[in-house]
């Protein structure tokens, strides 16, 4: 019954909060208000974001702030298996934008008010339109912004990280930022993917060691990748227990043995 209550408060909660704040970021967009840091379009994500876990009875827990310097921007690379990825960093993570898949900005009003507020938008299925998503979101990062992305390219249905894909990657080199990687933990259970239904829980968000970019070129994008990964990788196994996937490997498997983490979290709802 309280999965069904939740449910229905997330559903009503995100139409709700898509209308309200979605036409105050577009009519703000109309008129010509400046994007600047901590104005209405770093706002507005975060609130409707704060909304949404905050009506399902969701806390996030942010670990390793510190590896992040709000006064200059990165590029955030994190695993994604729940659609509450998404809310769960645009509550936490200094000034940012997504890369999203093209799919979002077709939702009526959501759509709009995204591309009002600068996020990016992807089209998966078309490499020269994915690439060409990177040179914007390079632009948002010339502009002060960090930008998130999910190398594994989509969700996934279980805590092994994916193989990643090297585009954000040739973003990160383009940009000469600093890729903070993240691991996400807590999410799939209070929404897997293609599940309708939500539970309440606590989502941990961990802000691993920045990995550097500095003196990277094109030609090493594949080795950046790599690092970038066995951080997470090691991270994911130390915290949780869980074993990355080989780069390769083309399935996930059924079950994954889950351990807590002993680090101390800065909670936030």
């Amino acid at each position: 019954m309280m999965s069904f209550i939740r449910t229905i408060l997330l559903y009503s909660t995100a139409a709700a909060a898509t209308v309200v704040l979605g036409f105050t970021v577009i009519i703000a967009a109309l008129l010509g208000i400046e994007d600047k840091p901590g104005g209405i379009y770093d706002n507005v994500p975060r609130w409707w974001s704060q909304a949404v876990l905050f009506m399902v009875g969701i806390k996030v827990r942010v670990h390793g702030m510190e590896n992040v310097n709000s006064g200059e921007p990165h590029i955030f690379a994190s695993n994604h298996v729940s659609w509450f990825d998404v809310p769960s960093l645009a509550s936490t993570l200094p000034r940012h934008r997504f890369v999203a898949k093209s799919e979002l900005f077709k939702v009526p009003i959501f759509g709009r008010a995204m591309r009002a507020a600068g996020m990016i938008e992807i089209q998966r299925d078309n490499r020269k339109a994915a690439f060409g998503a990177y040179d914007v979101a390079a632009e948002r990062i010339r502009g002060g912004k960090s930008v998130v992305v999910f190398p594994e390219g989509t969700r996934g249905n279980a805590y092994p990280l994916r193989p990643f894909k090297k585009g954000p990657f040739v973003l990160a080199i383009a940009a000469g930022v600093p890729i903070v990687p993240i691991i996400l933990h807590g999410t799939i259970e209070i929404m897997p993917k293609g599940s309708l239904w939500v539970h309440s829980g606590t989502v941990d968000v961990h802000l691993l060691e920045p990995v550097s970019t500095s003196g990277v070129d094109y030609d090493h994008r594949e080795t950046l990748m790599k690092t970038v990964r066995a951080r997470m990788a090691d991270a994911m196994r130390d915290l949780y227990g869980v074993e990355a996937l080989p780069e390769m490997a083309t399935r996930l498997p059924s079950s994954v043995e889950m351990v807590s983490s002993e680090t101390q979290p800065t909670e936030t709802r």
